[in-house]
């Protein structure tokens, strides 16, 4: 097979994974968004690539977004939001993470294949992408012949930039407004 066989099927694959997406928790996980003082974004591995464009793109709307573990991320509080993207919903770093964030009663959503995991049991919103994994317990309904969790992780950056359209549309947004936000010193 080329490249361009290879690429239509890849974009089947995430054209499936991406419509069996629930869009009621896809609007909860925006009010989430919206009604945080503070975005705190988490991920390890490909996931964790996928979560720091995802909090680039909050921070081009306006909003506080930090990636954890960065040198100049703050503490989250009570009226913040951990999200986090895990395939397995089971990293232990990332369990970690959202069990400091409840303990501080922020609010925390999941993007995983797994809603049964740890993290997702005391997830306010747990956004299933039903891709396969080989770090998860529960494999997706969707097969994939992408190597490891590919369809997964590129399913969760898809996933998170129509987010980022749906909350533009929301606040009556555009891509010029964004743009101004965009990094001058590269």
């Amino acid at each position: 097979m080329n490249s361009t066989e290879y690429a239509g099927i890849i974009l089947e694959e995430l054209s499936k994974t991406l419509s069996a997406v629930d869009s009621e928790k896809a609007e909860r996980f925006c009010d989430l968004i919206e009604e945080a003082e503070e975005i705190f974004c988490a991920g390890a591995g490909r996931s964790g690539f996928q979560v720091k464009g995802f909090a680039m793109r909050l921070m081009h709307m306006g909003k506080k977004s930090y990636v954890v573990g960065e040198t100049c991320t703050p503490n989250i509080t009570a009226n913040g939001l951990l999200v986090v993207c895990s395939g397995s919903g089971s990293t232990k770093s990332l369990v970690n993470h959202a069990n400091k964030a409840k303990e501080t009663g922020a609010k925390v959503a999941l993007i995983t294949i797994d809603p049964d995991s740890p993290i997702g049991k005391i997830a306010d919103v747990v956004i299933e992408i039903p891709a396969p994994s080989p770090k998860s317990k529960k494999q997706g309904s969707i097969t994939s012949v992408q190597p490891m969790g590919s369809l997964f992780e590129q399913s969760e950056g898809l996933f998170m930039d129509s987010v980022v359209m749906m909350l533009m549309e929301r606040e009556g947004m555009d891509s010029d407004t964004m743009f101004g936000r965009h990094a001058n010193m590269e």
